[in-house]
């Protein structure tokens, strides 16, 4: 996470991450379900409308590095050296985020995250933003000569092997795994090594 530089941005910092810390006490405490907006807002001593102000659903405050996971990604493609390959970058970025969430802190989100109906399928819409977010990313760099549809799909794979590793009974090599099938594919997609 990126850490803000005046005054006003560490305390608006310090209060959305006061507010997260917050719910996600409630929500393993008493349950996801059983806790409402308002009980988060009054156990972090801010006011609904605060929270809103961070958090745009109750959803959000348990995906709470949302926006870190999405810069992560895209970073791994417009941060890397120019001659840098690609799916090496995205594999190194993605092994980096599945042993953050596979790491035992973590089990007891992941729990309440598998059981949720409501949660899943918001993770599901920010795997899916996040995949478009990285095709992008992906479409924007010139020394990548990929039709749209290979650069999204490519997107889509990473995206998948982070979820698929997550779920893994051995979430290392299951990267492994995936990402060799993905290079295969990009192998495959360049028209610049083809014929």
């Amino acid at each position: 996470m990126t850490v803000p530089t005046g005054r006003r941005e560490r305390k608006k910092a310090a209060t959305r991450q006061k507010i997260a810390d917050t719910a996600l006490r409630l929500f393993l405490e008493r349950g996801y379900d059983a806790v409402g907006i308002r009980d988060v807002a009054t156990e972090a001593d801010v006011a609904v409308t605060t929270l809103f102000s961070h958090f745009p659903s109750k959803e959000a405050l348990v995906f709470e590095q949302d926006d870190d996971f999405g810069r992560r990604l895209t970073g791994a493609v417009t941060d890397r050296s120019p001659d840098a390959p690609l799916v090496p970058a995205l594999r190194r970025e993605i092994l980096a985020l599945v042993r953050h969430c596979t790491a035992d802190s973590s089990a007891e989100i992941w729990a309440m995250i598998d059981t949720s109906p409501a949660l899943r399928k918001y993770e599901e819409s920010m795997r899916l933003r996040h995949a478009e977010s990285l095709a992008a990313a992906i479409a924007a760099d010139p020394g990548l000569p990929l039709t749209a549809t290979a650069g999204r799909a490519i997107a889509r794979f990473a995206i998948d092997a982070y979820s698929l590793a997550r779920e893994a009974a051995n979430p290392e090599a299951a990267v492994d795994e995936i990402f060799r099938m993905i290079e295969a594919a990009w192998e495959v997609a360049q028209p610049a090594r083809r014929g």
